[in-house]
């Protein structure tokens, strides 16, 4: 073959090469914000929005850019869904459950008293009924959401004084995760909704007299301790909190498919990722906690039994006036039924014999 041959046949293999490559490295420059309602120090949760924007930029060669913006940095903690709803910002990363005063079905996207833990709402939203019913009903707000992560079983909170009986929780002032407060003011608690960032100065200065925030980790970094000596479980508000990721539509319609398909797999890895945070981390957070005095207990079990009772009243009377939540919330709990029978006969059998083992 001569010279002029291969220089030919160089130069079309360069073109096939050329017409091979992926399509994303063509795409325009994007560039979008993520309003968190987190703060920055708490890594874990706020971390989630930065693993989705680090793989982000990562699969698009680094052409689409986010910006992550702790709570606020562009708007408060509880305003970031009228931020993505108007256009405002192109997305945000938040706990659903904040927002159930716009509409108690938010808080289905995010946990509801004696739901589905963490394998379970996944499975949910990312292969039953969930994500679709959830997207129905977020459309109303121009918003599209992505799963964001999830805490796993929560811990019961940091109270000044020991829980005994259902009577100790009457007139106590907790601070609790949104929706939670519709069953707690049932037991005659007084729930307030209070930031992360606000949660250790409220328990200190005596504003309030107990507050939950999510696990040992994320309350060690907190320093909740310190000002409550009593840490309950379970927290039976959040039997898994998952977080999400909310997008503006208009903003993720005009995306291309290529992007469009990158929004989607960095959500997902950041919904697998902050898991992994969270199980990998609160045990070691928990044994520091014990070694600094706190008095980790169990609720009493007629706690438990009163809350269980005070959320079946409130779910029968949001089935008899809400139809949003009727439809969806229907869904959720023959799903759960499912696999709680599940659980039964595998997971819960086997991790209840490992945790009598001597390892």
């Amino acid at each position: 073959m001569d010279r002029r041959s291969v220089l030919k046949n160089a130069g079309m293999a360069g073109i096939l090469a050329a017409a091979a490559a992926p399509a994303v490295h063509a795409q325009q420059a994007i560039r979008w914000r993520i309003a968190s309602s987190f703060p920055k120090s708490l890594d874990t949760i706020y971390g989630a929005a930065e693993v989705f924007a680090d793989a982000v930029k990562k699969m698009s060669g680094g052409k689409f850019d986010v910006s992550v913006h702790q709570a606020g940095e562009l708007m408060p903690a509880f305003n970031v869904v009228d931020g993505v709803e108007s256009g405002t910002v192109e997305m945000c990363h938040t706990a659903p459950y904040y927002f159930f005063g716009k509409n108690e079905v938010f808080a289905i996207g995010g946990a509801i008293p004696f739901g589905m833990n963490s394998r379970q709402l996944s499975s949910w939203f990312i292969d039953g009924n969930g994500g679709k019913l959830m997207n129905e009903f977020y459309a109303k707000y121009n918003i599209i959401a992505l799963p964001g992560g999830n805490t796993g079983t929560q811990m019961g909170g940091w109270y000044r004084k020991e829980i005994k009986t259902v009577e100790d929780l009457k007139g106590l002032k907790f601070r609790a995760g949104g929706f939670a407060g519709k069953v707690l003011e049932k037991l005659d608690v007084v729930p307030q909704n209070i930031p992360a960032g606000e949660i250790y100065q409220s328990l200190e200065k005596g504003t309030i007299d107990a507050a939950e925030w999510i696990g040992p980790y994320d309350d060690l970094k907190l320093g909740l301790n310190k000002v409550a000596p009593f840490y309950y479980y379970p927290g039976w508000w959040e039997g898994s909190l998952n977080l999400a990721f909310y997008l503006n539509d208009k903003a993720f319609n005009g995306l291309s498919d290529e992007y469009k398909a990158i929004v989607r797999s960095a959500a997902h890895d950041a919904h697998v990722t902050t898991q992994a945070k969270y199980d990998a981390r609160n045990p070691g957070a928990l044994k520091q906690l014990v070694a600094a005095k706190a008095k980790v207990l169990p609720f009493p079990q007629q706690v438990m039994d009163a809350s269980f009772k005070a959320a079946m009243e409130l779910y029968a009377e949001l089935d008899a006036k809400n139809p949003d939540w009727k439809k969806i919330y229907g869904d959720y709990r023959n799903f759960q039924r499912d696999q709680l029978l599940w659980f039964r006969f595998a997971e819960a059998r086997f991790d209840s014999f490992m945790m009598a083992q001597k390892l």
